[in-house]
């Protein structure tokens, strides 16, 4: 894996684990020469993940969208910032420079967007492991509401296991160097589809 896409919350959270956690996941990736690609903030988690990336010799590559360049405080410092026209336009480019997702913790969007390729993922646009680093059981009851829609019919388990889901990074990066994506069909021709 060179590039790892790494969404996160533009605030920091309530615990000091989800800042200390993204903070650490910079540092990794950067000792690996993993390029990591994010939102283009300076602030919360997105500030965190990049600055120690960038503070242990990393490459860092942010893609920020016209509105919110102002509203998320752009990072300055970055090896790259490529600021887009729209939301689908930075979750489009992010995907395409990305050889694995993962979400630290966040809100709705970090939500939105993890999902978002997990299901490109499902239908078969890409075969990249995505996943979720649980910081202090953050994603406990997701995993669980997961495993809830495979019970239920509406998940196939082939997809489910395809969600990576780790308490630390070593687990979490151990997996994406091993992860080997289930044989899916494309059920479309290309993610401009969807």
């Amino acid at each position: 894996m060179d590039t790892l896409c790494v969404y996160c919350g533009s605030s920091p959270g309530d615990r000091p684990e989800y800042v200390e956690a993204a903070t650490a996941l910079g540092e990794a990736l950067a000792a690996r020469d993993v390029t990591l690609v994010y939102g283009g903030g300076r602030v919360g988690m997105m500030g965190a993940v990049a600055d120690a990336a960038l503070a242990a010799g990393g490459d860092v590559h942010g893609v920020i969208p016209e509105s919110l360049e102002a509203k998320e405080v752009a990072h300055s410092g970055l090896t790259e910032l490529k600021v887009v026209e729209s939301m689908h336009a930075r979750k489009a480019r992010m995907a395409e420079l990305a050889d694995g997702f993962v979400a630290l913790p966040g809100g709705f969007g970090t939500l939105e967007e993890i999902v978002e390729v997990l299901t490109w993922a499902q239908l078969g646009f890409h075969g990249n492991p995505c996943g979720f680093l649980n910081v202090a059981g953050y994603y406990d009851d997701l995993a669980a509401f997961f495993d809830h829609q495979t019970d239920e019919g509406f998940v196939e388990a082939k997809h489910r296991e395809m969600v990576v889901f780790a308490d630390d990074i070593e687990e979490l990066l151990a997996a994406y160097e091993s992860y080997d994506a289930p044989s899916i069909k494309s059920v479309l021709s290309d993610a401009e589809e969807t």
